[in-house]
C-alpha cells in the first residue's frame, strides 16, 4: 500500500526521458521512479517478506474487515458529533 508522497524536483529532459520510458514499458512515471529506487537501495528481499508473512499469519484474534471498521468509525461519529439544529 503506498502511503508516502515524495515531492523531486527534475530537469525537462529527465522527465521527459522518464515519461518515454514509462509509456514504452507500460507503467506510470511513479511505478517506474518507485522501481528505480528499489533497483538502487534495494527492495524488501523474499527472506524479510517470508519473516513478516510469518508473523502476520501467527496472529490470534478476530480482525476486522474494512468494512466493519469503516462501519465501526461511522458509529462513533455519530455518536459523539454535536448535535445541530435544523434551520
Amino acid at each position: 500500500m503506498l502511503k508516502e508522497r515524495l515531492q523531486v524536483l527534475i530537469t525537462a529532459e529527465q522527465r521527459l526521458r522518464l515519461e518515454e520510458e514509462a509509456r514504452r514499458a507500460g507503467v506510470s512515471v511513479g511505478a517506474l521512479v518507485r522501481e528505480a529506487i528499489d533497483a538502487r537501495v534495494g527492495a524488501p528481499n523474499l527472506a524479510d517478506r517470508r519473516r513478516a508473512f510469518a508473523a502476520v499469519t501467527a496472529m490470534r484474534g478476530r480482525y476486522l474487515s474494512p468494512e466493519e471498521l469503516e462501519a465501526l468509525g461511522d458509529d462513533e461519529r455519530d455518536r459523539t458529533a454535536p448535535a445541530v439544529e435544523p434551520g
